[in-house]
């Protein structure tokens, strides 16, 4: 291996806090599939249909204690899209996903994964949605039937995008798109398919924030750089 890369894994590892370092297998890559069709020169156009269909949206009993329809944020025509569960307070506040404590985490992993592995990219470079536009009460995870009822302008938004991966955050995530029984800690770290589109399942920032989740931070860095570097090598 280049030494200017070893030295970058050590220092990445380091910033992390470890001590010991093992070797391991190198991580396996999705399985050949056909080419998922480019993304749509309009999906600026097409998120906004969308956005406007939603409306000032009362299909479900989510619309009660919202302030705002918190909708997607990023770059249209990206390679990435990272899906989460639903708003929390300070996303129903400011209408943008992923802004607090949480989110502030998940730019964090974008970013410094990204920088440390020579990847030129921000946040703003990829796109950030949810299963659920609009707060749970107490941030509580969003019922079948509330899934149920936005999922499909969650699968509209994929569909006008069409990236080349989507990283899939926590367990709710994970069941929207891919129905799966599992648990995240089963799922994660291994690619999956939505649509001819390949997926990969991690943790939800928030579960991250607990202090006793080190390990399952480290885990989440992993899969973030199976990602990035999946999209953008």
């Amino acid at each position: 291996m280049n030494p200017d890369l070893v030295r970058r894994y050590l220092s990445y590892y380091q910033d992390l806090g470890f001590k010991t370092l093992y070797r391991v297998e190198p991580a396996s890559q999705p399985a050949a599939q056909p080419a998922a069709p480019a993304p749509s020169s309009g999906a600026a156009e097409a998120l906004q249909r969308i956005r406007e269909e939603i409306g000032d949206c009362h299909r479900c009993r989510l619309c009660e204690g919202r302030t705002q329809i918190v909708f997607g944020v990023g770059n249209p025509a990206t390679r990435l899209v990272f899906v989460g569960e639903g708003p929390g307070a300070d996303e129903d506040a400011q209408g943008i996903p992923f802004v607090g404590r949480a989110g502030q985490l998940l730019t964090q992993m974008i970013e410094g994964t990204a920088r440390k592995e020579g990847i030129p990219l921000v946040r703003q470079d990829v796109y950030i949605c949810n299963v659920v536009k609009c707060r749970p009460p107490g941030n509580r995870a969003p019922e079948p039937d509330e899934m149920e009822t936005c999922g499909p302008f969650l699968f509209q938004q994929l569909e006008a995008i069409r990236p080349r991966a989507i990283c899939v955050l926590g367990g709710t995530a994970a069941k929207a798109l891919l129905d799966r029984k599992e648990g995240v800690t089963r799922l994660r770290g291994n690619w999956y398919d939505w649509r001819k589109i390949p997926v990969m399942v991690t943790y939800h920032p928030s579960y991250l924030l607990r202090a006793y989740n080190q390990e399952a931070k480290r885990e989440a860095w992993e899969d973030l750089k199976k990602v990035l570097h999946y999209v953008y090598d």
